[in-house]
């Protein structure tokens, strides 16, 4: 999979995309992102990308021309599965979602930046708008970058245990159930014994139990959505 990030500033981008999990994704081969400096598409002196918007108020707006001739730039050398902004009043980001984008091939991320960028280009180009959550942030740098995340931990070969994307919360409408690890008594807080087991069945269902319950505890909303 290939992504490419359109960015004003492409260095906020550098350290989430260059650890862990996406940084061996990329040395594997099975991740590449690219980040593209808008600026470098400014035909302006100063390498100008905003301007104030029209009919006033405050603020500045990513302009028309330096975000086409980007776009158009990099449409000429691949085609885009998806063409994703970056906003706040886009679509929550959700698993589902990352499970969708995690099949394609190339995907654009438009890093929005100062009041966000010219309706005209939403209009033209985008074919997806997702927001990570009812905020806003300085600029769309950092919701990209969770975007990134999502999506590249699913992709085959990525994870080193391909089943652990599989029991990640939201990926059946289920919070994960709690987990524990060595030692099996913490200052008298023991792992529960059915984990000490060795029964498969027996751990699958209580594992399903306390998602279940976990969920309705924490986020009941979750269960509504698979009642709709």
């Amino acid at each position: 999979m290939r992504i490419d990030i359109v960015s004003v500033v492409p260095d906020l981008m550098q350290s989430p995309l260059s650890h862990s999990i996406l940084k061996r994704a990329q040395d594997k081969g099975i991740l590449e992102v690219h980040l593209i400096n808008l600026r470098d598409f400014s035909s302006k002196t100063y390498k100008q990308v905003d301007d104030y918007p029209y009919g006033g108020g405050a603020g500045m707006v990513m302009m028309c021309e330096p975000l086409s001739k980007c776009i158009e730039h990099l449409k000429e050398q691949r085609s885009y599965d998806e063409i994703i902004y970056m906003t706040p009043d886009g679509d929550q980001l959700k698993q589902k979602t990352a499970n969708t984008l995690s099949l394609k091939t190339n995907l654009l991320i438009i890093c929005g930046h100062y009041k966000g960028i010219d309706e005209r280009i939403r209009e033209k180009y985008v074919t997806m708008e997702i927001s990570i959550g009812d905020y806003v942030l300085s600029g769309g740098e950092l919701a990209a970058a969770v975007l990134v995340d999502t999506i590249g931990r699913l992709i085959p070969g990525v994870l080193s245990d391909e089943t652990s994307a599989l029991t990640d919360s939201f990926q059946d409408e289920l919070l994960s159930p709690p987990i524990y690890t060595r030692p099996e008594d913490f200052q008298g807080m023991k792992v529960p014994e059915v984990l000490l087991s060795g029964n498969d069945k027996k751990i699958q269902d209580w594992r399903y139990e306390q998602s279940l319950e976990r969920t309705k505890k924490r986020r009941p909303d979750l269960l509504d959505n698979n009642l709709e």
